[in-house]
C-alpha cells in the first residue's frame, strides 16, 4: 500500500504535464492587469468541529478551520497578473490538471480562490493509558494549508451549473502539528481531564493533498432562490496524498425560504469553499433592492456520502516511517444533518451553519460508529 500511495505523490508533483489551455496563456505585450484580473477578499468563515457536541471524546475528536474567499475573477485568467505563489500554483494546476482551465462550451465561467488554515486532531478512546493502545486509534495531528481554485460554470443549453474546486494542502503530521497543545489548552479551559498518550503519538512528516471535486445543481440567477423552495447538489470527488487517498460521491438536500446561491454545506474537507457570485453579493446595498441581491433566509439540509479509502494517515499512520496503526475498512458511510440561516448586518452579509454528523466505522477495532457536531460562522465583507 505504502508504494502505491508514492507513486501518487510522484504522480501529483512529477507530472511533466502538457502546454497551458488558451485560458492559462501568458500575458501578451497588449494586455494589462485590470482589476478584474487581481485578488481581492470577500469574505471569511471560521468552522469549528468536535465530538464533545455528540457526547464523546475519541476518534476525530476535534477539527479548526479558517477559510478566506475572493471575490470572482471573470473571463480569462492570466497567471501573470497574480501573486508569485499563486501564479505558481495556478501553474501547476496547468500541469496536473490540464482540462481544468478549459472552458469549452460553458455559457458562464467565473472562478475565485479559498486559502484555508486548519488543523485536526484524532485519539482513542481511553484517555488515561500512557502505553500504546495498539487495538485502537492512533494519536494524531494534522496541521496544513490549503490553496484553491473554485471554477464556476453553466454549460450550454442546460438548467443545471456546475462547482470544479482544486485545493492543494501542505503540512504537518506529527508532534509539529501542535495537536497535543492545542488539546491541552482547551481541556484546561474547560476543566477536562487531559489525553496521556500524547508521547505515543505519530512521527513527524511533511503532509500533502490534492483534492479534485465537482458539485452541480439546478441553476439560479442571483444570491438566493426566492421564496420558499428545495433543491438538490451532488458532487463527487477524488484526494491524492499522504493525507488522504480517497474517491467519494454523495449528495445533498435543502429546503427553506430564500436559498443561498451556493453549493451546499458540508464538514471541514479540501475543496470546495463557495459563495453566492461576487456579482449578486454587490448588489446587498443597492436601492431600490434587486430581485437579485441577498436576503435573509434560513433553510435545512442533509447529505450523505459514500468513499473509498486507500490511505488515510490518521489509521494508516505515517508513510515515510514505521509508526503505529490499525486495520481501516475500505468504506465509509457519512451521513449530516443541519439548519443554515443568512442575514444582512449593517450591510454586511452573515451566515451560521450548525451540523450533526454520523460517520461508520472506519476501522475493525472500532467500537461502533463516531459522531461529532460542527460550527460554522461567515462574514461577507
Amino acid at each position: 500500500m505504502r508504494p502505491i500511495i508514492a507513486c501518487l505523490l510522484a504522480y501529483c508533483t512529477l507530472l511533466p504535464g502538457f502546454a497551458h489551455s488558451a485560458d492559462l496563456a501568458g500575458r501578451s505585450e497588449n494586455e494589462t492587469c485590470t482589476k478584474e484580473q487581481s485578488i481581492s477578499w470577500r469574505g471569511a468563515t471560521v468552522r469549528l468541529e468536535n465530538d464533545l457536541f455528540a457526547g464523546t471524546d475519541r476518534n476525530y475528536t476535534n477539527g479548526l478551520a479558517v477559510t478566506t474567499v475572493s471575490h470572482d475573477l471573470e473571463g480569462k485568467l492570466i497567471p501573470d497578473c497574480l501573486p508569485n505563489p499563486l501564479s505558481l500554483y495556478t501553474r501547476f494546476l496547468g500541469r496536473v490538471d490540464p482540462g481544468f482551465w478549459q472552458s469549452g462550451e460553458a455559457r458562464s465561467v467565473s472562478q475565485n480562490l479559498v486559502m484555508r488554515v486548519g488543523q485536526a486532531m484524532y485519539t482513542p478512546d481511553d484517555k488515561a493509558r500512557t502505553d500504546l493502545i495498539r487495538d485502537d486509534r492512533p494519536y494524531a495531528g494534522l496541521l496544513y494549508l490549503g490553496l484553491g481554485w473554485n471554477q464556476r460554470r453553466q454549460p450550454q443549453n442546460v438548467g443545471y451549473e456546475m462547482l470544479d474546486s482544486r485545493e492543494l494542502a501542505l503540512g504537518v503530521i506529527g508532534p509539529w502539528s501542535l495537536a497535543e497543545e492545542s488539546q491541552d489548552l482547551v481541556h484546561n479551559l474547560r476543566g477536562i481531564d487531559r489525553f496521556s498518550g500524547w508521547d505515543n503519538q505519530l512521527n513527524n512528516e511533511p503532509a500533502f493533498l490534492l483534492a479534485l471535486e465537482r458539485k452541480f445543481k439546478p441553476s439560479s440567477p442571483g444570491a438566493v432562490e426566492p421564496g420558499f423552495s428545495g433543491d438538490i447538489i451532488g458532487r463527487y470527488a477524488l484526494r491524492l496524498g499522504n493525507i488522504e487517498t480517497s474517491a467519494s460521491a454523495g449528495f445533498e438536500l435543502r429546503t427553506g425560504w430564500n436559498i443561498p446561491n451556493d453549493f451546499g454545506s458540508y464538514s471541514i474537507r479540501p475543496g470546495g469553499e463557495n459563495r453566492p457570485p461576487s456579482s449578486a453579493a454587490k448588489l446587498r446595498t443597492t436601492q431600490p433592492d434587486s430581485t437579485h441581491a441577498p436576503r435573509p433566509g434560513v433553510h435545512t439540509f442533509a447529505n450523505l456520502e459514500a468513499k473509498a479509502v486507500l490511505w488515510d494517515f490518521s489509521l494508516d499512520g505515517n508513510l515515510f516511517s514505521n509508526s503505529h496503526h490499525v486495520k481501516r475498512r475500505p468504506f465509509v458511510l457519512q451521513g449530516a444533518i443541519g439548519i443554515s440561516s443568512q442575514w444582512l448586518v449593517s450591510g454586511h452579509g452573515v451566515r451560521l451553519a450548525l451540523m450533526r454528523v454520523w460517520r461508520t466505522r472506519e476501522f475493525d477495532e472500532q467500537n461502533g460508529h463516531h459522531a461529532f457536531g460542527s460550527v460554522a460562522i461567515s462574514l461577507e465583507i
